[in-house]
């Protein structure tokens, strides 16, 4: 099934990086550029006209709120996706949709790593990307990963020094 990739910018496209790294990440991620909606954003009515639509909604650094109220019965987030320290986009499919022919496609894998450049240098997008990260007293930080691939994943975090600390979920 094609995705139908929209993403929604609540503020003025013109001269802004995040915006445009947004659109190429969108497009790398699903291979079309993104349509973009500048204006009111109706979820329900987007998957009431294109059930395989994925809609890409940026959160903000200090962005505050429920995206229950966003979100109805009939829309799930699925993804998160970093587009800057600053903003990342959040994932959003038609319930039917998620769950169509995908499922145990994602795992999520939980790891400790020491923040080196050696390790974010292996570890690319289509290892694995980062759900979370939890900064700890110790100088690590606990990692959620979203990932196809255990074994790859595991060969990157050993091969850097970091400990794996297992699979918590699929989806």
């Amino acid at each position: 099934m094609s995705r139908f990739p929209i993403l929604y910018w609540p503020r003025s496209t013109k001269s802004d990086t995040e915006y445009q790294t947004a659109r190429k990440v969108i497009n790398a991620a699903i291979g079309a550029m993104p349509e973009v909606i500048t204006g009111d954003l109706n979820v329900a009515d987007i998957f009431a006209t294109r059930e395989d639509a994925v809609i890409y909604y940026p959160v903000f650094c200090g962005s505050t709120g429920w995206w229950g109220e966003l979100l109805g019965g009939d829309a799930t987030v699925t993804d998160k996706v970093i587009v800057s320290p600053e903003c990342q986009l959040m994932v959003i499919e038609s319930v039917s949709a998620a769950h169509r022919g995908r499922r145990a496609a994602h795992q999520l894998f939980a790891a400790e790593i020491y923040p080196t450049s050696g390790f974010f240098k292996k570890m690319t997008s289509e290892i694995a990307t980062v759900a979370d990260m939890l900064a700890t007293d110790a100088g690590t930080i606990l990692a959620l990963f979203a990932g196809r691939d255990k074994n790859k994943f595991v060969n990157i975090l050993e091969s850097t020094g970091n400990s794996y600390l297992g699979c918590i979920g699929q989806y």
